[in-house]
């Protein structure tokens, strides 16, 4: 059966290129997404 992607993480890979994380290891990952995260909601605040 066919699945839905979430928009979200489809706009960071199309629109902000996350293809791969820049770092390595689980915390720095964490870091990373958060940023992405802090990213995505303040140009959805600022459009």
């Amino acid at each position: 059966r066919a699945t839905d992607v979430e928009p979200v993480f489809g706009h960071l890979k199309y629109n902000k290129r996350m293809g791969r994380f820049l770092l390595r290891g689980k915390e720095k990952v964490e870091i990373e997404t958060g940023l992405l995260a802090i990213a995505h909601n303040l140009a959805k605040k600022a459009g």
